[in-house]
């Protein structure tokens, strides 16, 4: 995975997969990725990266811890 910082979207939903999440699959406002009876609500495509704090929460949501995240 790529280290805990800024990135892009596109990445983001590739390194979920890699972790078992199927989808995106349309919402309301949000698409989202799902795996089990976790729920993770993804961003909206936008110009720039997805930030630290929004990549924070987001793992939080998908119950991944930071560690996990930066070894695999």
């Amino acid at each position: 995975m790529p280290p805990f910082g800024p990135i892009s979207r596109r990445e983001l939903l590739r390194c979920l997969h890699r972790l078992g999440f199927s989808g995106p699959f349309s919402g309301g406002r949000h698409q989202f990725m799902d795996k089990g009876t976790i729920t993770v609500f993804i961003p909206n495509p936008h110009s720039g990266d997805i930030g630290r704090q929004l990549l924070a929460r987001l793992l939080k949501q998908a119950g991944i811890e930071r560690s996990d995240w930066e070894l695999l």
